[in-house]
């Protein structure tokens, strides 16, 4: 028997697996395991997934946006769309605009002079807000924008991004500080696709693996 939740699990399939195979297409995201990436929070990693990429191609950024504005709709209403700098700002704004609602951002640190403001727009006391951010690697930017929102007199419905890595770290940090988060597509999603896209070779894979398995340690121990 077909129900409405084998429905909207199914819509959910395609959407992940149409969302990470867009990105593959645009070389969004980089495979490079000889001369890996260090992100801000200093792991090392073989991937890397630029979502910026996306806003240069029209189709893809209409796509990406349509999907955001409908998976938003699970965190049910919500007064205002909050990027995180600097990289969910651009679909933050898009988003905002298709929805029809006012956009702001937050800041890493607030600004060391003028009005030296850590969330830049406007926005009131006892609004709900959505936060927005390209991926969630570990969670930090999220959490520290989502915590400016709370303690500026905001009620933060959750945290909506395109990619997650799916690290365990990240979800127990959201839990930790209760904010629901979802994302469009994820890594175990995006390396299938990538294996039937033929963009990832067998010793790809493996070191794919083998970092998910250790991301902290995975620099010293494979490279």
């Amino acid at each position: 028997m077909i129900t409405n939740q084998n429905i909207l699990i199914e819509k959910n399939t395609m959407i992940q697996t149409d969302v990470a195979r867009k990105l593959l297409e645009i070389k969004a995201i980089k495979l490079n395991p000889t001369s890996p990436f260090t992100w801000a929070s200093g792991i090392q990693s073989p991937i890397y997934c630029d979502n910026r990429v996306s806003l240069s191609y029209p189709a893809i950024r209409t796509f990406i946006k349509e999907c955001l504005a409908e998976q938003s709709t699970t965190f049910g209403d919500f007064d205002v769309v909050a990027g995180v700098a600097t990289a969910g700002i651009p679909h933050g704004v898009l988003l905002a605009d298709v929805l029809n609602k006012p956009f702001v951002y937050v800041r890493s640190n607030a600004k060391d002079h003028g009005r030296r403001n850590m969330i830049e727009g406007e926005w009131h006391v006892g609004q709900r807000v959505l936060v927005v951010e390209d991926l969630i690697s570990t969670g930090g930017s999220c959490i520290v924008a989502a915590e400016a929102l709370r303690e500026a007199g905001t009620t933060v419905v959750g945290v909506l991004a395109i990619f997650q890595y799916g690290f365990p770290k990240a979800s127990a940090a959201f839990a930790d500080k209760n904010i629901p988060f979802q994302t469009l597509t994820n890594y175990d999603v995006l390396i299938q696709e990538a294996i039937n896209m033929g963009y990832v070779t067998e010793n790809d894979l493996n070191t794919l693996t083998k970092w998910r398995e250790n991301p902290e340690g995975w620099g010293a121990l494979y490279v």
